[in-house]
């Protein structure tokens, strides 16, 4: 699918990297690295990562990371990856966002810890052998992917056997509303590449280009990928009229192979 752009057509995936670029250039709360103290207190054992906008990941769900492979998926920024580095696991890192990677760089180069950083589109196959990680980090990222099944046949090929993949799923609930969270505006499912609404919605409010996923999509797709799921829990976004609400519009979920 592609985007007219003025005279260019552009990817969508190109068009969302280029999006989530200026949005860390305007302070984006997800392009924020972490501090140096953050950074210290994780190799003294106090930590914490999000895979949705609220809920800390519960400690047991990676076990030992102490010399595990990890890849983080879509996880740019320096959030997530220099904690997991800090409690000793050899880190990948791969996010299509020239900002992000450029952040992983950074914190790496600041604390002296070595990361390997790919720029590339999660959407395709992804650029790793057969099982070579232990652990992928998987945050909310999918919903800026038209397809997401392909994503978690890709994540089951590169882990090793009995290896880990956690992931931050969007319910699809919050796509029917208008900007307030107050009016039901979309149908389900969202997407702006066969919506001319959402399309033209998406650009002026500069959402990036946006899918919903229903659960039958994303955990059903890990299911068919062969994994098995041992945990999940819900979130909300953190703000808005539905996180007042207490309506969750978010998921976790631990798998393995």
């Amino acid at each position: 699918m592609y985007l007219m752009e003025g005279k260019t057509i552009m990817n969508y995936q190109n068009f969302n990297a280029k999006t989530i670029d200026s949005w860390c250039d305007s302070g984006w709360e997800w392009g924020k690295s972490i501090t140096h103290e953050e950074y210290n207190n994780a190799k003294n054992g106090k930590w914490n990562v999000l895979l949705t906008p609220t809920k800390y990941v519960p400690h047991e769900w990676f076990g030992e990371l102490k010399g595990k492979k990890l890849l983080g998926l879509a996880s740019g920024g320096g959030q997530q990856i220099p904690i997991f580095s800090a409690l000793g696991a050899h880190c990948t890192v791969l996010d299509y966002s020239t900002a992000q990677c450029d952040s992983e760089r950074l914190v790496a180069d600041r604390e002296g810890y070595e990361v390997d950083v790919v720029q590339a589109d999660m959407s395709k196959a992804l650029p790793f052998e057969d099982e070579t990680f232990d652990i992928i980090f998987h945050p909310v990222s999918n919903c800026y992917v038209e397809e997401v099944k392909p994503i978690f046949k890709e994540c089951y090929r590169i882990l090793k056997k009995g290896g880990i993949l956690l992931c931050g799923l969007d319910n699809g609930f919050g796509y029917i509303f208008d900007e307030t969270e107050c009016n039901i505006k979309y149908k389900l499912p969202f997407n702006p590449l066969k919506d001319p609404v959402a399309y033209e919605d998406s650009i002026k409010n500069d959402w990036g280009i946006s899918f919903s996923h229903t659960l039958e999509e994303q955990i059903g797709g890990q299911l068919e990928a062969g994994f098995v799921l041992t945990h999940l829990y819900e979130d909300t976004s953190g703000s808005g009229m539905l996180h007042e609400h207490n309506v969750p519009t978010y998921i976790a979920t631990r798998s393995i192979k």
